[in-house]
């Protein structure tokens, strides 16, 4: 008889991640069954998507409640899909919001619940710890620091490594074909912006490509662009003269001198890769007011949290200003005075993350 997982991911770094995983279970027991909450990358990998990632995502915390009677409509369906389908076990993928919620309805189904890229319960509301402790049957960590954090409140992680490493490990760069492919200059240096996946984060980065494309002449400007959102959302608010990349986003890092990069997922990326960059984050002023009241860590990219310094500059908020980000690109671009600092931490990064194989 064949195994069936349930596998529930919320956003694109875990619809990433979850591919990969589905990879590997493919290999191993190539007659499992796997359904899932995810999007295309699952799906091509194998899973069956039941509900697709581009209906969930909602950021900052006024969103969330404009959207409420969607989510609680989500928690239902998932609820349905789960108890339809009647898996051994459930993975959670990040997505702490909804999955730690999940996760109760889950155990009290009698099913196994397991956790993949855990909740950041470290950064704010670490009593949900908790609801880990109660639910999750094992805990599957990717940062170095993530297990000592669940073993001071007797809860077992494993420390599995970076699946990002896996991931950048199989890709070949090629910046010149990259270049010619975007029709993209090959003799000016580029400046990436990759402005996040969620519609209110583009909206919020995007005027700043456009005055930093007049500040800084001499570069050409490639926006990161997601495929589930049409060019118009871009292409509205940008200047002709910037262009747009869709899904080349490793291959953009790499042929890029700087990078600006909305916090998430995305900075490690850029970090990994070896490109320097500058860390952006804006949203509405009373979701940054409640999560300055709530979050309780030093930095907001995972590249600063792992290395437990600056090594990026971030720059939130009010501080992320045009003459800010100007200033602070200036300073890692080729022959900045901060360029070869950021790249030696880099390396230090590498080190800590090690070599792969989380999946």
């Amino acid at each position: 008889m064949s195994h069936k997982l349930f596998i529930i991911c919320g956003e694109p770094s875990g619809d990433l991640h979850g591919a990969n995983l589905i990879e590997e279970l493919k290999k191993s027991d190539p007659k499992i069954e796997i359904q899932c909450w995810g999007g295309d990358k699952m799906a091509a990998a194998g899973g069956r998507v039941m509900k697709h990632i581009d209906e969930l995502a909602f950021m900052g915390f006024v969103e969330v409640l404009l959207n409420i009677r969607a989510i609680l409509q989500n928690f239902k369906l998932c609820k349905g899909h789960i108890s339809t389908f009647n898996p051994d076990a459930v993975l959670l993928i990040d997505y702490p919001g909804f999955n730690l919620r999940m996760a109760k309805h889950i155990y009290e189904m009698g099913i196994p619940v397991h956790y993949y890229i855990s909740p950041q319960i470290w950064a704010w509301k670490e009593s949900r710890v908790k609801k880990v402790k109660a639910y999750i049957q094992r805990v599957f960590v990717i940062l170095p620091f993530e297990s000592d954090f669940y073993k001071k409140h007797g809860v077992e992680a494993e420390f599995v490594g970076h699946p990002l490493l896996d991931e950048l490990n199989k890709h070949h760069y090629d910046t010149d074909l990259f270049k010619a492919n975007h029709e993209l200059n090959p003799d000016m240096k580029v400046v990436a912006f990759l402005p996040g996946s969620r519609s209110q984060e583009i909206k919020r980065m995007l005027p700043l490509a456009n005055e930093l494309a007049t500040k800084l002449s001499g570069h050409q400007f490639v926006v990161s662009k997601v495929h589930w959102h049409p060019e118009s959302l871009y292409r509205l608010m940008l200047k002709d003269n910037i262009k747009l990349v869709e899904g080349d986003t490793y291959d953009l890092i790499r042929s890029s001198e700087v990078c600006v990069v909305t916090s998430g997922t995305a900075t490690l990326e850029t970090a990994l890769i070896g490109t320097p960059q500058v860390v952006v984050y804006k949203s509405d002023p009373i979701s940054v007011r409640i999560a300055r009241w709530l979050i309780k860590i030093k930095y907001i990219s995972l590249v600063n949290l792992i290395m437990d310094e600056m090594v990026v500059r971030e720059l939130i908020q009010e501080e992320a200003s045009v003459a800010n980000l100007e200033k602070e690109l200036i300073s890692i671009m080729t022959g900045g005075d901060k360029r070869q600092h950021v790249l030696d931490k880099y390396q230090q990064l590498q080190q800590i993350l090690g070599s792969g194989g989380a999946s």
